[in-house]
């Protein structure tokens, strides 16, 4: 067999073909088709092959299997969860701020811009004694102001707010309301003052904003009364126990119910007042707001809320000897004795240095309940000291204990439970000790029985008392302010990663926590 190659080269543009055929005895070349279509006038090229096309296709198609396979996921839920169309600011939790010893809270940074904006504002609304919300802010000398010139939710105040301030570029409100806003605020006197921009200026009735609850919170009755007894600055709100459909908000204590197929843009609230170890598991993304006592909750609602008159003035001399006649140390009133923080070991081994009198189930000492005044009244006239543990170590997990049987007594409160950056934001200035101070129980004695030789040095943690006030929070009001916020919903996608994940609560120490955690370690 006769055998010859022919190399036919055909160019169009950058393509080169290499054509190779065999001759049969014939003494024919027999070429590919294509090629021959190739050599002929006006024959048609070779299709050029596209890398770019190609990952655009696959790209495509993955997308598409994507899709079908999240709506696949997300149909045993889709009743309950936001209604398809409505607008989201959707809140990926799972990255949220870990728990380091100055609680670094993350969130969105406003622009320059933005910060520009504001201090231009507030310079104007300064000269004219207003703040950003619109109302009267509390001048230099507050601590010495007549008390109906207080804002409205404190003690004798009158102060009402006016409706919020809005830029003049983009009409957005400045009011700081949310956790995104906001961060490093529990934004309680914000929403207090807060009134739509357009409230009772438009010269119309404002929609009624119905709110149900489906159980619990019996205290909530049925209709809008809560909101005109309360004197709410945004009152057209009222509360319903059926027919969620209608409902503009949904609020959820303690656990979730199905209440049926969820309404466009309806806002499911969660409400949350014990710690995370005590308080179930909630389905992700079902949440747009919470109400819980941590300050990153979207509607906070703390146990107690301090708030100075003056915030420069968080001390001032006392006339009253706090120590006076008082001859015993350190007392306790505690009923759980299998807490999860080792609350029970801390006490007794501080007892081996410095007398601690234990009332209650765990003590040997008794006081019941049904004379609780009479217990108290012991506690002020007897005991310089007071053991305000919680249950639990847990982020901004600040009880009565502290606020009700500490603060609101001539005691010193001694605090276990939420870190000590949480009791510096919560508490009167210097006014009390946290355990982790000091490196062990022996060691925080003996700065107590150095307090007990020293009055002067007692007395100084005295000296917040007369520089503010406990203040309702009015729950309820700011919950029908918020309703009537025009900020686009959003929902939590994994709440119990916000409420329960790593760094939330510890069953050690808030130091030796910190040290583990710590990066240089």
């Amino acid at each position: 067999m006769e055998t010859c190659i022919i190399n036919a080269r055909i160019t169009d543009e950058h393509m080169h073909t290499v054509a190779e055929c065999a001759v049969e005895r014939s003494g024919v070349c027999r070429l590919d088709k294509g090629l021959a279509r190739l050599r002929e006038p006006g024959g048609m090229g070779l299709p050029r092959f596209s890398l770019k096309r190609y990952f655009f296709y696959v790209l495509c198609l993955t997308g598409t299997l994507l899709i079908v396979l999240n709506l696949l996921q997300d149909e045993k839920w889709h009743s309950m969860r936001p209604h398809p169309g409505q607008p989201q600011s959707v809140r990926v939790t799972g990255d949220g701020p870990k728990m380091k010893p100055d609680w670094p809270l993350k969130s969105k940074k406003p622009t320059m811009r933005v910060l520009r904006t504001r201090e231009r504002v507030r310079k104007r609304l300064s000269s004219e004694g207003l703040n950003i919300n619109g109302t009267a802010s509390l001048s230099e000398n507050s601590i010495d102001l007549d008390a109906t010139r207080r804002p409205w939710y404190m003690k004798g105040g009158t102060r009402r707010p006016y409706p919020a301030i809005r830029t003049r570029n983009t009409g957005r409100r400045l009011a700081q309301l949310w956790p995104e806003e906001d961060a490093y605020d529990d934004r309680v006197t914000n929403q207090l003052m807060f009134v739509p921009p357009d409230y009772n200026r438009t010269g119309g009735e404002h929609p009624l904003k119905k709110i149900m609850i489906p159980h619990g919170m019996a205290e909530a009755k049925v209709g809008p009364d809560i909101f005109f007894q309360q004197r709410c600055p945004v009152n057209t709100c009222t509360i319903v126990r059926d027919n969620p459909d209608n409902a503009d908000l949904i609020l959820f204590k303690d656990y979730i119910t199905h209440v049926g197929r969820r309404s466009y843009n309806q806002v499911w609230m969660l409400y949350f007042l014990e710690c995370p170890y005590h308080t179930q598991s909630v389905k992700n993304a079902l949440i747009n707001w919470t109400a819980t006592y941590r300050r990153d909750s979207d509607i906070v609602a703390p146990y107690e809320r301090w708030q100075y008159y003056d915030s420069s003035v968080t001390q001032i001399s006392q006339t009253f000897n706090y120590a006076a006649n008082k001859t015993k140390k350190v007392a306790w009133f505690v009923s759980n004795c299998h807490p999860r923080n080792q609350r029970m070991h801390y006490a007794r081994e501080l007892s081996k240095y410095i007398q601690v009198d234990i009332y209650g189930a765990c003590g040997s000492l008794r006081c019941p309940r049904s004379q609780s005044q009479t217990c108290f009244d012991m506690l002020d006239e007897d005991y310089k000291f007071y053991l305000a543990f919680e249950n639990s170590n847990c982020k901004d997990y600040i009880t009565e204990k502290f606020f009700v049987n500490g603060l609101g007594h001539n005691v010193l409160p001694i605090v276990m439970g939420a870190h000590p950056t949480d009791y510096a934001r919560s508490a009167p200035y210097r006014s009390y000790i946290h355990v982790d101070e000091f490196e062990s129980p022996k060691e925080l004695a003996e700065y107590l029985h150095r307090l007990d030789r020293d009055d002067d040095l007692y007395n100084s943690y005295f000296r917040w008392k007369g520089t503010g006030e406990f203040i309702n929070t009015y729950f309820w009001c700011r919950v029908c302010a918020m309703l009537h916020d025009d900020r686009p919903p959003k929902y939590y996608k994994d709440v119990n990663e916000w409420w329960r994940g790593d760094g939330v609560c510890t069953t050690s120490s808030w130091r030796e926590n910190d040290v583990v955690r710590s990066p240089n370690t």
